[in-house]
């Protein structure tokens, strides 16, 4: 067997920061990360544009600065933002990826971990196509396992939090829906990984 074959289509990020088994839509919307900052949190999120709609690519436009704003009503206050997350996972499970991972997106906003300022210097921001309303699905949580698998062996991950723990009273996501102990066992990271999550 060529092993060096097999090492080529195992799922892993690359030199350059990017997942090789995502779909690469490079966003405009980064920066790079300050001084030595690496990426030691992973953000997990949702978003879906229009709200609960998931039949549209509004969200890839969206971080691609390309959105439609006459398109539907709400997209109307999302004029002049500029926003990205490193990887969106569709409903299907497909996974998108639209900044490097060495770089730095603009998904978290105003925040904090653990008294630790910009959460964007020091995380990887990963986006569920959903919403707080609805449940998200199976394919959605074994791509976030994987995916989070692959780069906590890429990075020195030590820690996953929602937005709404590292923007408490401003942020929601991901949601009452989102399953904490089914990315933890199919992460099989260990529960110190999920501080602010209990009995996982």
């Amino acid at each position: 067997m060529n092993t060096n074959v097999v090492r080529q289509r195992d799922p892993h990020i690359d030199a350059q920061g990017w997942f090789t088994h995502a779909t690469r839509l490079p966003s405009p919307n980064f920066e790079a990360r300050p001084g030595d900052a690496v990426p030691t949190l992973i953000v997990v999120h949702n978003i879906s544009l229009p709200p609960d709609d998931f039949t549209t690519n509004a969200i890839a436009d969206f971080f691609l600065n390309k959105l439609d704003h006459d398109a539907h009503p709400y997209f109307d206050h999302l004029r002049g933002m500029r926003v990205s997350a490193h990887f969106v996972i569709r409903r299907g499970g497909a996974i998108e990826q639209f900044v490097s991972c060495d770089e730095r997106a603009w998904h978290a906003g105003v925040s904090s971990f653990c008294g630790r300022e910009r959460c964007n210097d020091f995380s990887i921001g990963i986006e569920l196509e959903g919403s707080d309303r609805v449940p998200f699905e199976d394919a959605q949580y074994d791509a976030l396992a994987a995916l989070v698998r692959v780069v906590v062996k890429r990075y020195p991950i030590d820690a996953v939090a929602g937005h709404s723990d590292i923007a408490p009273g401003r942020k929601t996501d991901p949601g009452p829906h989102f399953e904490w102990s089914r990315l933890r066992h199919g992460s099989a990271l260990p529960p110190s990984f999920f501080p602010f999550q209990s009995n996982i």
